[in-house]
């Protein structure tokens, strides 16, 4: 395998002419050729925009896999020597449509392709979601995995292709979501340390003529439904190695070595796919049920408390100041009272935590606030949330960390709280890299998700847990001591979110699904508002639900017993 791979991702738009269409793939190849690539990553749906007056005409327009559109990317393949990744609508059996991606060789021939497995809105009204997993393909140039546009706004699309061996994820879009770039293109590539080539559209995503109608229609302006372009390559810590503009043609090129991909290690020495426990994921893989609770209240005031010191008299201070403000949880770092959050001796450091628990039942009072922290107590490392009368839930640690080493019995499931104001998870840091730990939480129908945390890698304020926030609908308080991978921060899940429908509490500027965030600035108190009622509406469009659409066929991967190397 070359240590030095050349990747190419492809940006432009495309029309309702399939032959115009093929054209202008055709130039986009020869014009990446000059860079030499030895991969490259085109759009979706190459062939036609995806707006169908009809049934009929999704047949129509879309290609065969044996015709002659995709026929003249293979030669393109062949004459330029380079791999070639890309999608279309494909005729199946029947009178069936699929999204499909399409991997071709140096030689021209396919060799790998796997359909769309998340449809997204109107693509439900006329595709057919994959029935099957799409292979990872060992090349020269490395293990790659393809989806596209929705199956990368949940985590399980990719994460399957990871578990699988892929070192390069490949994400043709088709989107005018700024969130894509910003948020969920690159926590992909993280949270599996993988590198994520992705390619997006420019230009109008339906037909020019019939952009203000459907403006009107889905509550948007017009000039949103254009390709929010900002194609680009990730690297395995989510840093953007390359990226295009978000309007106009480009070709971003990026050299990687692959192999970086294969490092799975934390800065802890944890490894973050041995350590995931399969076992406890099943929820995931159970077919989709509606949500079977209402949150009590539209809106909360919660808060995060990044401690200058390790003072338990500070603290309990704050949590007055909290609750005085009007807060009714308050979230405290990861074993608060403890030096750097360590315990390197479990006998003092469970004597502390017990000292803190009474100090914050006590600052609590009267009042019907609840803390949230977590604790040693002998093996075990033990999220607590604390009322007035003591610890009302206790989360043990799931996952092992070679951070906290002394904690060798773990937690067997999720456990929830219902409070007046909604339903709390607690998520203890060693736990929140997961992204199949807050699916749980959202299957569990919480509301708020309170996080004790000390974070290691930048990504994890970032990208990870706004991430969580954005993929499940939840709120998430989190508290941290200031790190050089960041500190305290609230991701709310905003009131105003699915397409379709009109916006009340603010403007629709891109971003479908980026959680309201509040980021603390200096040490002490930050205060946001959370909106437990807001995580009943997962529809991110008509027919598309973030949770109970999840590809829940297809992730048995995800659960499967057997852990990787």
């Amino acid at each position: 395998m070359t240590a030095a791979t050349r990747i190419a991702a492809l940006q432009f738009a495309t029309g309702e002419d399939v032959a115009r269409n093929l054209a202008t793939c055709l130039r986009m190849i020869d014009a990446a050729a000059a860079h030499k690539p030895h991969l490259m990553v085109l759009p979706e749906f190459c062939n036609h925009i995806a707006w169908y007056a009809d049934q009929a005409h999704a047949w129509r327009v879309a290609v065969t896999l044996d015709g002659d559109f995709l026929a003249a990317i293979g030669e393109r393949a062949r004459r330029h020597r380079c791999f070639i990744k890309i999608n279309c609508t494909v005729r199946r059996a029947g009178d069936s449509v699929t999204g499909t991606n399409i991997l071709f060789a140096p030689s021209g021939e396919p060799i790998a392709i796997g359909d769309k497995q998340v449809l997204m809105g109107n693509e439900n009204n006329f595709l057919t979601p994959a029935s099957a997993c799409t292979p990872v393909v060992q090349t020269p140039i490395g293990r790659l995995g393809m989806y596209c546009c929705m199956d990368g706004v949940i985590p399980e699309v990719a994460r399957g292709l990871a578990l699988r061996g892929a070192q390069i994820l490949l994400n043709s879009l088709n989107s005018f979501a700024l969130d894509e770039a910003s948020l969920h293109v690159p926590a992909r590539a993280a949270e599996n340390k993988c590198f994520v080539v992705a390619a997006n559209k420019v230009g109008w995503l339906v037909p020019e003529a019939l952009a203000p109608t459907i403006a009107q229609r889905i509550k948007l302006s017009a000039e949103m439904l254009q390709g929010a372009g900002e194609s680009q390559i990730v690297a395995p810590d989510g840093s953007v190695l390359a990226k295009g503009p978000r309007r106009g043609e480009a070709i971003v090129v990026a050299a990687i070595d692959p192999t970086q991909a294969d490092d799975k290690l934390r800065p802890d020495g944890t490894h973050i796919f041995a350590a995931r426990r399969p076992t406890l994921y099943a929820p995931i893989a159970e077919p989709p049920r509606p949500r079977a609770r209402i949150a009590p209240v539209h809106k909360v005031c919660v808060a995060a408390y990044e401690p200058a010191d390790e003072s338990v008299e500070a603290a309990a201070c704050a949590v007055g100041e909290a609750i005085a403000a009007g807060a009714k949880l308050i979230v405290l770092p990861e074993l608060f009272g403890l030096a750097d959050g360590r315990a390197t001796d479990p006998a003092p450091a469970q004597a502390i935590g017990q000292q803190v628990v009474a100090a914050m039942q006590s600052a609590i009072g009267r009042s019907d606030a609840l803390v949230a922290t977590s604790i040693a107590q002998g093996a075990r490392h033990l999220g607590v949330l604390i009322g007035r009368r003591g610890v009302v839930m206790a989360q043990p640690q799931l996952h092992p960390c070679r951070r906290h080493a002394w904690c060798v019995e773990l937690g067997d499931g999720l456990q929830t709280f219902d409070a007046p104001f909604g339903r709390i998870a607690l998520v203890l840091g060693p736990d929140a890299i997961y992204p199949e730990t807050f699916r749980l939480a959202a299957l569990r129908d919480a509301e708020i998700v309170a996080v004790p945390a000390h974070p290691l890698e930048a990504w994890e304020m970032s990208l990870g847990l706004p991430e969580r926030a954005a993929e499940n609908r939840l709120n998430l308080v989190v508290a941290s001591r200031r790190t050089n991978a960041g500190g305290s921060a609230i991701f709310a899940a905003g009131p105003d979110f699915t397409l379709w429908t009109e916006w009340k509490t603010r403007p629709f500027d891109g971003n479908i699904n980026t959680p309201l965030i509040t980021r603390a600035e200096r040490p002490g108190l930050t205060l946001a508002t959370a909106y437990p009622a807001a995580c009943a509406n997962r529809m991110i469009s008509q027919k598309t639900n973030l949770v109970e659409g999840r590809p829940w066929r297809l992730v048995e991967v995800i659960t499967n017993a057997t852990r990787p190397s």
